[in-house]
């Protein structure tokens, strides 16, 4: 439906495309006012918890400028599994952010609920030892590299048991993007 004032035409859909783009704009600025984690969590229209880890479901995820497909296409993740952070819900779309705080907007079905996570990627070079049970004087049996992408299955006490191909055991929590600190993960 359009509607015709003063000669120039408004398409209703246009407006509310328009509202949406102002309503993320300043969005936007206020959630780089604050941290997320300084924010609170809220309720998001999918009735879950505002912000959350989830990950990429899809090896092909491309993440939009605003909750729509008529958005352009900021980058495109090329790998399952990666972790981001859900930090906004309109209807079916997630603004996420990724572990170097890059933000955008991903089709809701993209996503799983599968727990994973990075091991240090804020790190070049500082190997992460994996310990057999979940204290800091535990054995290590094994030393992880910066970004290895693990499976999370539990996270207690500030620590996280976590699994790959041939590796299972327990990282510090604070060495993983992918959980909040003291966050508790069931599996």
């Amino acid at each position: 439906m359009a509607l015709s004032i003063s000669g120039a035409r408004f398409s209703f859909r246009l407006v509310a495309r328009l509202l949406v783009c102002v309503m993320t704009l300043f969005a936007g600025l206020s959630n780089t006012a604050l941290p997320v984690a300084a924010q609170g969590t809220t309720t998001g229209a999918s009735g879950l918890q505002v912000p959350r880890f989830v990950s990429l479901k899809s090896d092909r995820v491309n993440v939009r400028v605003g909750p729509s497909r008529d958005h352009d296409i900021a980058w495109t993740f090329v790998q399952s599994g990666l972790p981001v952070e859900i930090i906004q819900e309109f209807e079916n779309w997630r603004r996420i952010r990724d572990w170097e705080g890059k933000q955008g907007w991903v089709f809701h079905s993209l996503l799983s609920g599968r727990r994973t996570a990075l091991v240090t990627p804020w790190e070049k070079s500082d190997r992460t030892p994996l310990r057999a049970r979940s204290r800091s004087d535990a054995d290590i049996v094994a030393e992880l590299e910066p970004f290895v992408l693990t499976s999370v299955t539990e996270c207690a006490g500030g620590w996280c048991r976590v699994n790959g191909d041939n590796y299972d055991g327990w990282l510090d929590q604070t060495r993983l993007f992918g959980v909040y600190p003291d966050e508790l993960v069931e599996d």
